[in-house]
């Protein structure tokens, strides 16, 4: 039966285009050389599609940082605002640097957000002071982040992507940390001063080269190099892609705040992360405490989907679905703040060897 998954829709983008992005989501700082090989193409010719889909807009990698795993807390924020307001709380939202995937959502009345929280003794305005303050908001409502089933440098790609299981072997880092369906009992891992400069730079564009970081950092490339494969081996960093939003235009995403009875929350959220319409699954606090965004291919596939998988999962005691009308800042930076696109193709074209 055909999937009701319309992912990755990238409009003019053909078959290698979405090898290319699945093998950038498989590993983002794979060389241009190794995914050619797999693909059975030129490193050239990946470098070439790369530099096409980070110029137009549709793609870029970003080297990000798992805030649970540095001992941050991440918050879901739900602000419902008068409907004159949401979209322009919406964009200031979107604009600060500690906002993710900020949507309207509830027909454009309500904004739903992901912000990392402050380290100890950074200001935390956001959560405590600005939101409540800030006229015609009527209410804020925040989620601590405790546990991750299926994101982070996991997508819908990653399982209805073109790759076969060899491929993405092929392509798979020998740093990549280990997937756990639990939550790991490790420390947290402590991320030095100098380590920022490094993170920073890896938000951007996370295929920057060793050699570009190591002008920002100070360091040397082996550093560099060592640096990286030792955030990225614990888990503090991992590579994601951004993709351009308006491409999904026509397809129906949604937030779902399920509340799940404590015993089964680990069940229900791993049975979660096995569906193909779920981007992100996790636990949180509060009387909801699993959320899980999805999509699906239009009202019907989203109706289907709930009274049929969703429905079938022991343990749900209630569910909301709140559909996403617009999503406003993806993983990475708002697009507004975007800039040297046509430099930045150029160099990307450039670049054929590993950016490591």
């Amino acid at each position: 039966m055909e999937s009701d998954i319309p992912w990755p829709s990238l409009g003019s983008s053909d078959r290698l285009d979405r090898q290319i992005m699945h093998a950038l989501q498989v590993d983002g700082r794979a060389p241009f050389a190794r995914i050619g090989e797999v693909l059975g193409v030129s490193d050239q010719t990946v470098a070439r599609r790369y530099a096409r889909l980070r110029g137009t807009g549709t793609l870029r990698v970003l080297g990000l940082v798992d805030p649970l795993r540095i001992g941050l807390t991440a918050w879901l924020v739900r602000v419902r605002c008068t409907p004159d307001a949401a979209a322009s709380v919406g964009e200031a939202l979107a604009r600060r640097t500690d906002t993710r995937w900020v949507s309207l959502i509830s027909g454009g009345t309500e904004i739903s957000c992901i912000v990392q929280g402050a380290a100890p003794g950074q200001d935390d305005t956001l959560l405590l002071q600005q939101l409540p303050r800030t006229p015609r908001v009527v209410q804020v409502t925040a989620h601590a982040l405790l546990h991750v089933f299926f994101g982070r440098d996991l997508s819908p790609l990653t399982r209805t992507g073109p790759l076969g299981p060899a491929q993405t072997a092929a392509l798979t880092p020998p740093d990549a940390p280990a997937r756990r369906l639990t939550e790991t009992t490790e420390d947290p891992v402590r991320l030095g001063r100098d380590d920022q400069r490094l993170l920073d730079a890896l938000a951007v564009d996370g295929r920057t080269s060793a050699a570009e970081l190591a002008t920002a950092t100070g360091w040397s490339q082996t550093t560099v190099r060592r640096r990286l494969s030792e955030l990225r081996s614990s888990g503090a960093l991992y590579y994601d892609l951004d993709f351009d939003h308006a491409t999904m235009l026509g397809h129906l995403r949604a937030s779902l705040w399920l509340e799940v009875e404590p015993a089964r929350l680990a069940e229900v959220g791993a049975a979660l992360a096995e569906h193909e319409e779920v981007a992100f699954a996790g636990a949180t606090t509060g009387t909801a405490n699993l959320y899980a965004a999805v999509v699906c291919r239009d009202a019907g596939a989203l109706y289907r989907y709930l009274t049929g998988p969703v429905a079938a999962i022991p343990g749900i005691r209630r569910l909301e679905t709140a559909p996403i009308h617009r999503t406003l800042k993806g993983t990475g930076p708002h697009r507004d703040t975007r800039h040297n696109t046509h430099r930045d193709t150029h160099r990307d074209a450039r670049r054929t060897d590993s950016p490591a």
